[in-house]
């Protein structure tokens, strides 16, 4: 059984920004994952609301953490970069803030594309709520990850 509770804790330690906002991922499995982005002052815009470049963090963080849950055993072999993005912002959000993402296909056919193309291409999902449940926005991370090339001789 995979321990995705320490895997989560070790994907915060290796991107520093992260924990620089204080994004914690909370519920990780396969192909899907939780980032929670604190209330804080630091953190917040001109109005008082959660600043979009901490929401767009946000998301960003759970879409990676969603990637690895479903890429696990093949985090080793590959080397993934977020492509693009795009994200729409719903709701004035304050307090923290819930990303819930989820893997844009399956992770079969993922890693069937990437095993016969040497790369793969897909979205992951986001969804940000505030504490009540209610959607503040929602964004759509496009993943790129190829095979990494054998080292040399």
């Amino acid at each position: 059984m995979t321990d995705f509770d320490a895997i989560a804790a070790g994907l915060a330690q290796a991107v520093p920004f992260v924990g620089y906002l204080g994004i914690e991922i909370t519920e990780m499995a396969e192909g899907e994952a939780t980032a929670v982005l604190p209330e804080r002052s630091e953190l917040t815009n001109h109005v008082g609301s959660q600043h979009a470049g901490a929401l767009f963090a946000a998301a960003e963080t759970a879409s990676g953490a969603a990637f690895v849950g479903a890429f696990l055993e093949r985090m080793a072999d590959v080397t993934p970069l977020a492509r693009s993005a795009e994200i729409n912002y719903e709701m004035i959000a304050k307090g923290p803030i819930s990303a819930n993402a989820t893997l844009g296909m399956p992770k079969g056919e993922a890693l069937s594309t990437l095993d016969a193309d040497g790369k793969v291409e897909f979205p992951c999902e986001v969804v940000l709520e505030d504490g009540d449940g209610t959607q503040v926005a929602s964004a759509t991370i496009r993943w790129h990850v190829r095979l990494n090339k054998p080292a040399a001789a």
